[in-house]
């Protein structure tokens, strides 16, 4: 591995378990896989609010719409074996529908471009209100037409994806979690990964939890509901690990995979535009995008309790999957900081020898500062924002403990000193960043503590 990447990866390890603690999320599970190797994963919080269960990374979580790359890998095999085209209409395989439903193609399903309902006309299996559709209850619901003309626009769909499980048992003459756990799951390898619950007799699971409000305090979910039909779409279970080591399969330049490199190519190339702000696509059950250059592809999961991303950087031969057990979770803001993050080190390169013990995290009653080397300088990176190095300063090392900040924001200080102060064992006590006085979090802690002391409040009026 470059040692920019490892540098990087050890990094973002860091500014996640502090955004973490930070905004106060129950817990957050991140894996990398390197050419299909985990190289690092993390568990930092808890699996459980109510018993105080540590999170830890073996601990599977629902990974809800990562489950539509699972079953397009699945299409993909059978396509492979000749089982079926993507051309093919849905009618071919699956009876009942409505006749504009039957006509649409596998392909467009898999590219959210049939013009199906999303999730028909009461979503109440989303938000734990009542059970998911069962294969009867989904397909008297796809006895309706399409909402609009197929083949117009993405418009993404659960249904969609409910109905291509319905083509996996059609063609196998299996029940979707068997084939898919047999021929896609295992086959990959993965061993912490179910398509539906419930999961095997002692497998660690991490329980979801509510938002804080309306009720004002977070309640656990139990997550372990089973989603029938709808596990094509939105069922599976897995760590961060197992999601990282699959994703990492699907990239076309990956040297080990359950599928050839022509259905990977099809998987993750751009079919559909996906309209909205900023620029993303979708291809055959993924996501995709470019950021600074790098073409990227993977997959959001939002299940109730749980919200989860996984990127795959084909170009850095990586795959980060981060996977947060809260309904407010920020694994996809995490993910965008982790990417920019990324970038960074690979444009700046591994730290210099002389830079490198320019590091760690310091405090002020502001908050904390991170001191990252990259190349030949240090970043003065601020771990409180979703890209912790925007608008970082820049300190030029110019002796063992004296710097200077060689580039600062204009609110910043440009130009003016650093320096490092020795305690009488000569380990570094503090840090001046300019008149900035840095201190460990233990003494910033006590410090507040001293000052700040807590009084006795008058209840607010009213």
């Amino acid at each position: 591995m470059d040692t920019w990447l490892r540098s990087a990866i050890d990094y973002i390890g860091s500014w996640i378990e502090f955004q973490q603690t930070t905004i106060q999320q129950p817990g957050v599970i991140v894996a990398f896989a390197h050419r299909g190797e985990i190289v690092a994963e993390h568990a930092f919080g808890l699996a459980n609010l109510d018993t105080g269960e540590k999170l830890t990374p073996r601990h599977r979580c629902r990974i809800a719409s990562h489950s539509k790359s699972f079953t397009s890998a699945g299409i993909m095999k059978l396509r492979e074996q000749r089982k079926l085209r993507l051309d093919d209409t849905v009618g071919q395989y699956v009876g009942g529908l409505h006749p504009r439903v039957a006509e649409t193609t596998i392909a467009q399903l898999l590219s959210h471009t049939a013009g199906l309902t999303r999730d028909g006309a009461d979503s109440g299996q989303f938000i734990d209100r009542r059970p998911y559709l069962s294969a009867k209850e989904l397909l008297a619901e796809l006895k309706l037409p399409t909402a609009i003309e197929p083949a117009t626009r993405f418009k993404y769909s659960n249904h969609g994806f409910g109905l291509l499980g319905l083509v996996v048992e059609a063609v196998t003459k299996e029940p979707y979690p068997v084939w898919i756990k047999r021929e896609i799951i295992e086959a990959a390898g993965l061993r912490e990964t179910e398509a539906d619950a419930p999961l095997p007799k002692g497998a660690p699971f991490a329980r979801g939890h509510t938002r804080r409000v309306p009720l004002g305090e977070r309640c656990v979910i139990p997550g372990d509901n089973p989603t029938n039909a709808m596990a094509s779409a939105t069922g599976f279970a897995a760590t961060a690990a197992d999601t990282a080591r699959f994703f990492a399969q699907l990239a076309p330049n990956a040297k080990k995979s359950l599928l050839s490199a022509a259905s990977r190519r099809e998987m993750t190339r751009h079919h559909w535009r996906i309209p909205q702000s900023f620029e993303a696509y979708y291809g055959l059950g993924i996501g995709a995008g470019k950021l600074d250059g790098w073409d990227w592809f993977g997959h959001g999961g939002h299940f109730q309790g749980y919200i989860s991303r996984t990127c795959a950087i084909p170009a850095c031969e990586l795959a980060i999957s981060i996977i947060s057990n809260s309904i407010d979770g920020a694994a996809p803001f995490w993910m965008d900081g982790a990417m920019q993050i990324l970038r960074v080190f690979k444009t700046r390169g591994a730290p210099e020898r002389r830079v490198r013990d320019w590091t760690g995290r310091w405090w002020t009653i502001w908050g904390a500062t991170d001191l990252v080397p990259v190349g030949n300088r240090v970043l003065v990176a601020n771990p409180q924002l979703n890209n912790p190095f925007m608008d970082a300063g820049e300190i030029e090392v110019t002796g063992r403990d004296t710097g200077k900040l060689a580039w600062a924001a204009g609110h910043s200080s440009h130009g003016e000193p650093v320096r490092r102060v020795r305690d009488k064992r000569g380990r570094i006590s503090d840090i001046w960043i300019a008149g900035a006085n840095v201190k460990p979090a233990g003494v910033v802690a006590s410090e507040i503590a001293r000052r700040y002391p807590p009084r006795k409040r008058r209840p607010t009026p009213g």
